[in-house]
């Protein structure tokens, strides 16, 4: 896996990014342990339970972060300046322990950089899908990447 330099993007790439992840217990605990988000829906079955959904809700922050961590294999892996900003962030459907994850991206906008000549922007559709084919995250990431090597 690497990610392409600016150059080697046209806006409507899109890919279907290979690797599958099923979320389990301990990644939730973890990742609201680990960023003190002691919300009642993410870590107490009981709380959880007595809610509309029923079960634990996976901490929407983690399912973000699954999102692009997926994403970054084919995309940017290698070739990242810097992210510049997240946009337009939805979570249209909730994700529970054990929905298995997949994600995609397409190329919506290509800007050179006025400040980098070594450099262009990339700004990509993300989306996160589970096992039942919805979308449960989508944004819109801008990506300063590397130009290939002269």
């Amino acid at each position: 896996m690497s990610g392409r330099h600016y150059d080697e993007w046209q806006v409507g790439d899109r890919i279907e990014h290979p690797i599958r992840r099923t979320v389990t217990e301990t990644d939730n605990l973890l990742f609201s342990t680990m960023t003190h988000n002691p919300q009642p829906l993410h870590i107490d079955a009981e709380a959880a339970r007595a809610s509309e959904f029923g079960q634990i809700l996976v901490n929407g922050t983690f399912t973000f972060s699954l999102m692009i961590g997926l994403s970054v294999g084919e995309t940017t892996l290698g070739t990242l300046v810097a992210n510049l900003g997240y946009d337009k962030l939805v979570m249209p459907k909730p994700v529970f322990i054990g929905d298995t994850m997949r994600a995609t991206s397409e190329v919506v906008e290509l800007r050179d950089s006025k400040s980098r000549p070594t450099a262009g922007l990339v700004t990509f559709r993300h989306a996160l899908i589970n096992q039942r084919h919805e979308i449960v995250c989508q944004c819109l990431r801008t990506a300063l990447l590397q130009r290939r090597p002269a």
